[in-house]
């Protein structure tokens, strides 16, 4: 079972990543004085399982290369993993924060104490975040070794206990805490706790390791359980669609706090993000149409390199737009995302052949030497 590829993990990648891509797109739509509520919904709210999900793949992916059942090198794990991602966190943040003072001359980012809060949490670009995150999750990768054997004791009580835990942690750290402290360490920790604290995502990334160590038994779950499944995704996202409009239309908020109220950590954005899990894998453990299999298949591929250069690609079309008075309407929002997407896909193959020619640059850009651009946790 180790060594099986399990083609629905890179169908879930490539599904996530336009869901990324939706979600950035609709902070730029913001900047439109009537922004559709409708096509923001789709970008902002249908999508928010989109980063979550990575970690449940993250786990999954790892737990299959490496069950419980066989020895585990912490050392040489930590090598093969930090390869995969801390170095292109680190050239991806360097990158990112070269250009940031390219184009603005401000160079105060390079010097102490703010450089390391920009490596420290994710700061060269908003999406660089997830990479930190992850980067905490392989560093106690034998605690959460030890958490998921004592979770396979009960599976379906443990898990149940550490989904309530879950919400109660992620509505407190959503809708309570708040930096007020007098110490400045303190508050800083706090103030960027949703780019490093893994405990915001422990249950999703949790399941993804119980899934793969009982990988049978899940598909004959799938299987059995495939309309309670499918129902319980409409639901979660029909509540999560109402909870949106109540707060637009009834409580009047802007689009961007309801945004910022409605995500993947409410109560209903975990629940939302557990049903897209199992309902996602049981549609792409399944037969695709042939149409679907090979985009499905690149986006899979090129998810990761996607994921690190489309901010980029997103900064240069907005100031193309600006340079044509095109103003975000929602038709333009839809062709700004399609070509994001595009040229996005264009550039992580040009840095798969890069890493061809060039291994260490590869190395740096995208994880890996050669043909292996994935996401990480695959073997």
């Amino acid at each position: 079972m180790a060594n099986q590829r399990i083609v629905a993990l890179d169908y879930i990648r490539g599904i996530s990543m336009l869901g990324v891509l939706g979600i950035h797109t609709g902070a730029y739509s913001l900047t439109y004085p009537a922004v559709n509520p409708h096509l923001f919904a789709l970008y902002e709210i249908v999508t928010r399982f989109s980063v979550p999900i990575f970690f449940f793949v993250s786990a999954f992916g790892l737990f299959i290369s490496q069950p419980l059942s066989r020895d585990f090198h912490y050392p040489t794990f930590l090598n093969r993993r930090f390869k995969t991602v801390l170095l292109p966190y680190l050239a991806w943040s360097i990158l990112y924060m070269l250009h940031y003072t390219w184009i603005s001359g401000d160079t105060n980012l390079w010097h102490r104490p703010l450089i390391y809060e920009y490596f420290l949490f994710g700061l060269a670009s908003y999406q660089l975040y997830f990479l930190v995150i992850l980067i905490w999750f392989y560093a106690l990768m034998p605690l959460w070794r030890q958490l998921v054997r004592f979770i396979l004791k009960a599976p379906t009580v443990n898990l149940l206990g550490l989904l309530l835990v879950q919400i109660a942690f992620n509505y407190y750290s959503s809708y309570i805490l708040k930096a007020t402290y007098d110490n400045y360490y303190l508050n800083l920790a706090i103030q960027h706790r949703m780019s490093y604290l893994v405990f915001h995502y422990l249950f999703i990334f949790i399941l993804g390791a119980v899934c793969a160590e009982r990988y049978s038994q899940f598909l004959n779950f799938l299987k059995e359980k495939n309309g309670r499944i499918t129902i319980c995704f409409f639901l979660t996202l029909i509540g999560m669609l109402i909870h949106y409009y109540y707060l637009v239309y009834h409580n009047q908020y802007t689009l961007e706090a309801t945004a910022n109220t409605v995500h993947q950590l409410s109560p209903l954005g975990v629940l939302y993000t557990v049903a897209c899990c199992l309902f996602w894998f049981k549609i792409f453990s399944g037969p695709l149409p042939v149409y679907l299999t090979a985009p499905f298949k690149l986006l899979g591929k090129y998810s990761y390199p996607i994921y690190l250069i489309h901010p980029l690609v997103m900064y240069y079309l907005i100031i193309e737009l600006n340079q044509m008075a095109k103003s975000l309407t929602p038709l333009t929002t839809i062709c700004f995302y399609f070509a994001t997407l595009v040229v996005s896909i264009g550039l992580a193959f040009m840095i798969n052949q890069i890493g061809q020619r060039i291994p260490l640059l590869g190395l740096l850009l995208s994880g890996s030497y050669a043909n292996k651009n994935r996401l990480q946790g695959k073997s």
